[in-house]
């Protein structure tokens, strides 16, 4: 087994290898521009990891893994133009960078290059990732439309919330880790095992990233502080305050995400408080911690030697302790 950072540099060397700007250059420089930005890399990582823990060659998994990093950009490109986001990752986004039409035209060919790469499989393995993949995308898809609706929804619940990101973030994570076992050969049982526990640990991330995003440290974390305040996202955090909070208190939360003045930093406060005096944040705190020992039941069940699972426990913990 490799390092992660091992795997993520075998993940950057082959992107460099596969994804080159050729004509027309305003189709591919975008696509070339937004991949190499960096990010974590964590969901070919992902592929890369599941694909040796069920011992066989990581290299095998390149074009699975590639194509997940690949859908992954491609639906950051289409969410910024509809987030009218400025920055990704500290850098212009493509459709600022370039202009809208670009930015759509350069997503919908990353799309197809994803499923270009799974080309290089055969047979029933082929048609096993592409399925993979296409109920995959669709259920982002899907997510992404749910998050869009719920900016203009009243009636939003937690359930709603939780598959919402269950979509939009965590059928990824989980999709990544059966490509590997996929393409491992593995046992119909271990597939669905470590789609599980993909699926679960993804649920738990993006509650930390909400949480983080609200609390997080500005100089670790990377984004703006209060940033889903600012947008009245009705987050984990916003609906269980809602649903704990008295009834002053939530009409006092009901309000502020009503308005939008021009200087955001007594709403993201007084937001803030809000979730901290109504127990909101100490129970997303435990709901994380509930989804991250789901996950490692799941794996803990895995017909696999113990040393086998532990770089996916070490992963687990690590996204789980992260600041970032």
């Amino acid at each position: 087994m490799l390092a992660i950072s091992q795997y993520r540099e075998a993940i950057i060397d082959y992107l460099h290898e596969k994804i080159k700007v050729q004509e027309p250059a305003n189709l591919y420089e975008p696509m070339v521009y937004i991949l190499e930005q960096g990010g974590k890399r964590l969901r070919p990582v992902l592929v890369l990891m599941a694909t040796e823990i069920f011992d066989c060659d990581y290299r095998k998994a390149l074009d699975a893994a590639l194509a997940i990093e690949i859908f992954h950009n491609f639906s950051l490109v289409h969410d910024d133009i509809m987030d009218d986001a400025p920055i990704r990752r500290g850098k212009e986004t493509v459709h600022e960078k370039w202009d809208i039409n670009t930015g759509i035209l350069s997503g919908d060919a990353m799309l197809i290059n994803a499923y270009q790469l799974f080309e290089s499989y055969e047979g029933e393995m082929f048609k096993e990732l592409s399925k993979l993949f296409t109920k995959t995308a669709i259920q982002v898809c899907e997510g992404q439309q749910y998050d869009i609706d719920f900016e203009t929804r009243d009636d939003v619940s937690i359930e709603d919330y939780l598959l919402m990101i269950e979509y939009k973030t965590a059928v990824l994570v989980g999709a990544s880790l059966q490509m590997g076992a996929i393409v491992a050969e593995t046992s119909p049982a271990c597939k669905d095992a470590i789609y599980q526990y993909g699926r679960l640990l993804g649920i738990a991330f993006q509650l930390q990233d909400d949480y983080l995003d609200a609390f997080g440290d500005p100089e670790t974390f990377g984004k703006q502080p209060g940033g889903d305040i600012i947008e009245n996202k009705k987050t984990f955090l916003y609906l269980k305050t809602l649903e704990l909070a008295s009834p002053g208190e939530a009409r006092q939360l009901e309000h502020l995400y009503s308005i939008s003045p021009l200087d955001n930093s007594g709403k993201i406060e007084a937001v803030k408080a809000l979730f901290e005096s109504s127990g909101a944040a100490e129970l997303t705190r435990k709901e994380i911690e509930n989804y991250t020992d789901k996950a490692f039941e799941i794996l803990d069940k895995i017909e696999l030697a113990e040393d086998r699972k532990e770089p996916l426990r070490s992963f687990g913990q690590m996204l789980m302790e992260r600041q970032v």
